[in-house]
């Protein structure tokens, strides 16, 4: 059973690894694994997760006011269906859908088979290369305002929901689609981040229900986590954003690759069981 020390270092690895592309769910999985605490489970990392989505709805607070108020306006107001703010919030909708769907339908599976470590080790390695390859290649040029489409709405769409499975990355996966269509570094990451919002808070709002419940931690852990979670998440998602405007992806590439080689290899040695 998570206790509250566990819960103070986990809050604080939720916060630091949501917004960077490294998987939070997988160090949540991993770090867990390797201090011999038992697997908290898809119901506490959703929870958790529900303090960094925090920090991103304080901190996009103007632009996602201006989303949500021209889009509503919209419905009413046919000048207002062709403002950028209005468009966006079709765009966040279409790009829910696909890690709405696939939640639902493999529920069982996350829950379970997705969180086996030598998968997550494989995850970190796979999608760190396809990252670097996409990060290398990107032209970096198109924004968001001007070239967002319901098209490259639900690409975007399919590569959160790739984040499903740990060791992945929600940011990882959406970023890694953005810069393959073309979309500048910082743009990829906030939509990422504004895309994120509606699975993640509907995720978490779900498996509020599980916590307490059975073997999942108890309500007291998992509320403090949640809120270190939010104030070190808050300072994660100002720093990256600054940090990608200037910089590419290879030295979290770098540290994917090194975190899912040594993953792989201490389930094989036995010093971590792959199943929790």
């Amino acid at each position: 059973m998570i206790g509250w020390f566990e819960a103070v270092i986990l809050g604080l690895i939720q916060g630091l690894t949501e917004f960077l592309p490294i998987s939070s769910s997988a160090h949540i999985r991993v770090v867990s694994a390797f201090a011999g605490w038992p697997d908290p489970g898809a119901a506490f990392t959703a929870v958790i997760q529900l303090g960094t989505e925090a920090a991103v709805l304080i901190y996009f607070r103007k632009e996602l006011w201006e989303i949500i108020s021209t889009w509503t306006r919209s419905l009413f107001n046919k000048e207002l269906r062709d403002n950028w703010a209005a468009r966006m919030g079709w765009y966040i909708i279409a790009g829910t859908l696909p890690i709405a769907v696939l939640g639902l339908v493999l529920k069982d599976q996350i829950e379970t088979v997705f969180r086996d470590l030598r998968i997550v080790g494989v995850t970190l390695i796979v999608f760190a290369l396809i990252l670097w390859w996409a990060d290398h290649t990107a032209r970096n040029t198109l924004s968001l305002q001007t070239h967002l489409n319901f098209k490259h709405a639900l690409g975007y769409g399919f590569a959160q929901s790739l984040a499903l499975i740990p060791g992945v990355s929600r940011s990882g996966g959406t970023v890694t689609a953005g810069l393959l269509l073309g979309y500048r570094r910082e743009d990829a990451a906030k939509y990422s981040f504004l895309l994120a919002i509606p699975a993640v808070l509907a995720s978490g709002g779900l498996e509020l229900f599980e916590i307490g419940e059975g073997q999942a931690p108890a309500w007291g852990p998992t509320i403090l986590a949640t809120v270190i979670s939010f104030f070190v998440g808050y300072a994660a998602v100002a720093w990256f954003l600054r940090y990608i405007s200037t910089h590419r992806f290879t030295p979290f590439v770098i540290y994917r690759i090194v975190l899912g080689v040594f993953v792989i290899l201490s389930v094989g040695m036995g010093w971590i069981p792959a199943q929790g």
